[in-house]
């Protein structure tokens, strides 16, 4: 006897491969699952406005790619030495505006082109709560320690996200008629809301989620929630924090993910990146033997067996990484 409910992967009616270009963005769940993307090999776009939890500043930013505007010094706010966005994470925070805005918009315009050029746009929903300036109602990404007194907090409707994502979306695909949407509701529960709190706010997401997916053909949804919630029900599988899920846990959703939407062959490259990425963590004790050069060599011909294979994939840095080392650089 079994005592626990599995959720079993279901083939997606698409396969993703590494010839496609994700734009991944989202609650710091996307930023696990963007990583595990990037160590397989594919060519990805991550939160290129850092982690943003609410769908409504997700929206926000997509919006913005299309404008094609970049960010200027009226976007920046000041607070204790450092210059924040209300359209960015704190890691773009700076204490010099100047570098500040350098970083911001080299995220930006690298995220634009990705935008265009994407398949896959898989977007993580965090929470339907928000936070709006009370000065001018825009929804922020991060209050970024700002006096509670300056926002409005308030929870988004079912309609208020179906209705603010059916508008983006038409937009979305209108300028990209190829791509396809994933979208996912974030397992990572927020227990400043209350547990009660954080049950009905996800649960709004779900709903919206869910809608959406039935509206358009080309929208998907991804139980990463519900493998969570209901498949690792089980706290030996939350961090230290029991809140966001443990390294063990990820592994299995990613797992749970690559029977999802890889194929077999896209599966074993994933496999042979990720050990031709491990091997690059070796350190011997003695780097000048012989033995390291050949350790070397054999990823080296891993490497140029695995672009034979798949021509799209990017594995410059990999190469150069052991062709410094069988030069004994």
């Amino acid at each position: 006897m079994e005592f626990r409910t599995k959720i079993a992967p279901v083939p997606a009616p698409f396969s993703l491969s590494h010839a496609d270009r994700l734009l991944v963005m989202g609650s710091c769940f996307s930023e696990t699952m963007g990583q595990r993307l990037r160590e397989s090999g594919f060519r990805i776009v991550q939160n290129p406005f850092g982690v943003v939890y609410n769908p409504a500043s997700i929206a926000q930013a997509l919006r913005r790619l299309m404008q094609e505007e970049p960010f200027q010094a009226t976007d920046l706010v000041a607070l204790d030495g450092l210059y924040h966005s209300f359209h960015h994470h704190g890691s773009f925070s700076n204490s010099n505006p100047k570098e500040a805005l350098n970083h911001m918009n080299a995220a930006y315009w690298q995220a634009v082109d990705a935008l265009k050029e994407s398949t896959h746009l898989i977007l993580t929903l965090g929470t339907s709560w928000v936070y709006s300036l009370n000065e001018s109602g825009q929804v922020v990404a991060n209050c970024h320690k700002f006096p509670a007194g300056q926002f409005n907090r308030h929870r988004l409707s079912i309609t208020d996200i179906v209705d603010d994502y059916s508008s983006l979306f038409d937009r979305l695909l209108e300028m990209n008629s190829r791509l396809r949407i994933v979208l996912t509701v974030s397992p990572i529960r927020h227990q400043k809301d209350g547990f009660h709190a954080n049950s009905l706010s996800k649960s709004i997401l779900l709903l919206a989620t869910d809608r959406l997916a039935e509206r358009y053909s080309n929208v998907y949804y991804y139980p990463s929630y519900e493998l969570m919630m209901d498949d690792l029900r089980d706290y030996r599988f939350y961090a230290d924090d029991m809140l966001h899920p443990s390294a063990l846990a990820s592994s299995y959703i990613w797992d749970h993910f690559s029977e999802t939407y890889f194929s077999k062959q896209t599966k074993e490259i994933a496999k042979q990146v990720q050990q031709v990425r491990k091997a690059m963590e070796h350190r011997p004790f003695h780097p000048d033997e012989s033995a390291y050069r050949r350790f070397a060599q054999k990823n080296l011909a891993a490497i140029e067996g695995l672009i034979l294979s798949e021509p799209a994939l990017d594995l410059k840095e990999e190469k150069a990484f052991f062709e410094r080392i069988i030069r004994g650089r």
